[in-house]
């Protein structure tokens, strides 16, 4: 059974996307020539949260939580399954949503369409979680304290997390898939308040994996320490850890014609999630669903969510309870299937 979670305080989320004082901030040439090399990604998400998030970007949630993962939605004139997510999130309570890659397929019209469709999706979410204090003041319906601060429409934002995947990066599809999200490598920390009034804080890593390979700079930003977050005495003061990857880790099935990592990154990437005490490893890409556990590792591949791929009812969507003593996770079926025109 789910649990309900009780949002307390949604803040700086609008750094990840479209914000007018952001596109102010940053030079929008710089975004569009950027190219689509693993490298020149990284490099870029980096430096974009270096000097414009400046770690101002997490969760804030009350006791037990919960949050919904899809992959692969390739979308393209037809939103049905990607608003259905978005819709099934927002109905359930979930703190957010992550989604795996090949978000849209590289074309300049579906991304006006994806921007468009996360825009209304963000409207009926201030809806149900905001109300107005002033004409340009929304305060979140869970805030309680007598003076809250006060937040404006544009610094609000839908919780929705992707990570880039191949096909999101083709033609120079990088270039509309920054413009709405910035960034391809990022991590973001939920700040739990706990019933006995202490702080549990879990952690989520996004990697970019779109080419199939990390690189050599984001290989080297995580070994400098980047991503590793808080330490006391060599342990991880993270209650849980969940990783984001489009590229899965291991082929559902030996004959599968579909792109891993490189033997040594695998490697690399196996050690790395047993450093970072990961609980939960999430990967698409491969459109198969696969489960296994590896060295203390739960991995969690999950099949294409787009109704092209898969156009009947089924269950594309894994959510995933959180709560202080145990983590479990649990199928959700999207009901959409293609019009009949």
């Amino acid at each position: 059974m789910k649990k309900k979670l009780s949002l307390f305080l949604l803040i700086g989320l609008s750094a990840l996307v479209s914000c007018q004082k952001l596109r102010e901030k940053i030079n929008p040439i710089g975004i569009l020539v950027a190219g689509t090399a693993v490298e020149d990604r990284v490099e870029m998400s980096n430096q974009f949260y270096k000097e414009i998030l400046e770690d101002k970007v997490w969760l804030v949630v009350k006791g037990d939580y919960s949050f919904l993962v899809g992959a692969d939605s390739h979308l393209t004139t037809d939103t049905g399954r990607l608003d259905e997510m978005l819709a099934i999130g927002l109905k359930d309570d979930d703190l957010f949503y992550a989604h795996l890659g090949d978000l849209a397929d590289t074309k300049a019209e579906y991304y006006y369409t994806l921007d468009s469709l996360l825009e209304e999706a963000k409207r009926r979410y201030v809806e149900k979680n905001f109300h107005q204090t002033g004409k340009y003041e929304w305060v979140a319906n869970t805030n309680q304290d007598k003076d809250p601060v006060p937040y404006t429409y544009d610094e609000i934002a839908i919780p929705f997390f992707p990570v880039v995947g191949n096909h999101d990066i083709t033609r120079n599809g990088w270039a509309l898939w920054s413009n709405i999200f910035h960034s391809s490598f990022y991590e973001i920390d939920v700040i739990n308040l706990l019933d006995n009034g202490k702080f549990a804080y879990d952690h989520l890593i996004f990697l970019d994996s779109a080419s199939g390979t990390l690189g050599k700079t984001q290989i080297d930003l995580i070994n400098k320490g980047v991503l590793d977050g808080k330490y006391d005495n060599g342990t991880s003061q993270y209650r849980y850890t969940f990783v984001f990857s489009h590229t899965n880790i291991f082929r559902p099935q030996f004959f599968e014609f579909a792109s891993t990592f490189t033997r040594e990154e695998t490697y690399f990437l196996l050690d790395q999630f047993e450093k970072w005490n990961v609980n939960i490893v999430f990967c698409g890409h491969v459109h198969t669903w696969d489960e296994r556990n590896f060295n203390g590792v739960h991995y969690l591949t999950l099949d294409s969510m787009c109704e092209q791929n898969n156009p009947n009812p089924g269950d594309y969507l894994v959510r995933i309870n959180v709560s202080d003593n145990e983590l479990s996770w649990e199928p959700v079926k999207m009901n959409y299937s293609i019009k009949k025109k």
